[in-house]
């Protein structure tokens, strides 16, 4: 669902206070791995995930529990609430679980305070996974924990809507400007042509189509102040400015999928949980997924994912690495695929995804353009404004929002060091 990849969230080492996200220091106790490890079978290995819904609960108990059955050991899935406030809590308190979903907006701060495992050099197929997804999840470039899935954004059309506007398939736009010129001529009885969120989440493809990003790609300096992003934000505001482009709160909706499912949008900017969201909430709803136009600068589209963490203080490493190794196999994730929706992390099991799920192609395809998410300890609260000042682009200034963004990302780069 939209709400699980949702990226701005509490600060890891105080969850209940958003000041702290620079990362908790090992001196803290995140960083001492020395807890005495058991071997063989019969342990007992607990797994803390954020879930999208019963599917997904569903399908991670089976797979734990075919593991399991495989070994001899046991596995206890617990359910989080709240998994940025409950495992930061955990962390920090020395009794973390064995094995824990990772928001890539949270990596850094656990990689940078020491409470993760680092098992990447254990996976011998490590380059079967996303190579931008790899780059996600590595810290001092060293792969640190495998990305479960993947998600890309591409563009969500209502088919009827479409149809109803008197355009056809030799409309569907490919270019930006493709795009604007459908989006006006979508734009009538209620309806709004282009709707999608206020955040770097989904606006931020657009920063990539232009041929700008938040901060360079080895993610050592801000990149945000730049004529390409500041091209990219005028573009969507000169939309916006003539009523085609509109966030989902002035549709009444609550994210994307809400929006084209109940007619206020013909087009939307929304990931491959679209997919599972349209089929519970609007199935009588047609609509098609189309690649995102290409900008200035090509095509482009954003990655997303969580990792599968495995903490520093587990007393079950090697353990958790071949449970790992079970969830993330091509056969598995194809599983995943099928019980709630995701697509495969792995580039062997995606190639297979694609062919068993054709209406998915643009999301596939849009892997090869994808661009990383920033994952930079501390950096939280940066892009949580950053969506604050999005929130008033239709009438705000680009150029002092992308100017807010820089000093504000630059402040937490040098915090990181």
């Amino acid at each position: 669902m939209a709400t699980s990849r949702t990226l701005a969230a509490a600060a890891v080492c105080a969850a209940v206070a958003l000041g702290a996200v620079t990362g908790c220091s090992s001196s803290g106790g995140f960083g001492d791995s020395t807890a005495k490890q058991s071997s063989g079978g019969k342990q007992d290995l607990t797994v803390l995930i954020a879930t999208s819904g019963e599917a997904e609960t569903a399908a991670v108990k089976a797979a734990t529990a075919a593991w399991a059955q495989q070994t001899g050991n046991t596995v206890t899935v617990q359910i989080a609430s709240n998994i940025n406030q409950q495992l930061g809590q955990a962390l920090a308190g020395g009794t973390p679980p064995d094995l824990f979903y990772v928001n890539s907006d949270q990596f850094a701060n656990y990689a940078k305070g020491g409470s993760l495992y680092a098992y990447g050099d254990q996976i011998p197929d490590a380059a079967d996974f996303s190579e931008q997804l790899r780059k996600a999840f590595s810290n001092d470039g060293k792969l640190t924990c495998l990305p479960k899935d993947s998600s890309t954004l591409g563009l969500a059309i209502n088919t009827d809507l479409w149809k109803q506007a008197g355009l056809t398939e030799a409309d569907y736009p490919t270019t930006w400007q493709q795009l604007s010129d459908d989006a006006a001529k979508l734009t009538k009885d209620g309806v709004t042509g282009l709707v999608t969120a206020p955040d770097y989440q989904r606006v931020g493809a657009l920063l990539k189509e232009a041929g700008g990003w938040i901060t360079d790609p080895k993610q050592k300096t801000m990149t945000a102040d730049s004529p390409a992003n500041k091209q990219a934000l005028e573009y969507l505001q000169t939309m916006m400015k003539a009523g085609s482009a509109k966030y989902v709160a002035e549709v009444d909706a609550g994210w994307g999928g809400e929006a084209l499912g109940k007619g206020k949008a013909a087009m939307t900017i929304e990931g491959n949980w679209l997919k599972g969201a349209m089929a519970k909430d609007y199935p009588n709803v047609p609509y098609k997924v189309l690649p995102l136009p290409a900008g200035p600068a090509g095509p482009g589209t954003l990655a997303f994912s969580n990792c599968w963490g495995i903490a520093a203080k587990s007393t079950h490493q090697a353990a958790g690495v071949d449970l790992v190794k079970h969830l993330t196999s091509a056969d598995q994730q194809l599983e995943f695929s099928k019980a709630f929706g995701v697509m495969p992390s792995r580039t062997s099991a995606l190639a297979t995804y694609a062919q068993q799920y054709p209406e998915s192609k643009a999301w596939v395809d849009g892997v090869a353009t994808s661009q990383p998410p920033v994952t930079i300890a501390g950096f939280n609260q940066v892009l949580t404004q950053f969506n604050t000042d999005l929130q008033s682009l239709k009438t705000g200034d680009p150029a002092a929002v992308l100017g807010s963004l820089q000093r504000n990302g630059e402040q937490a780069l040098k915090n990181a060091k």
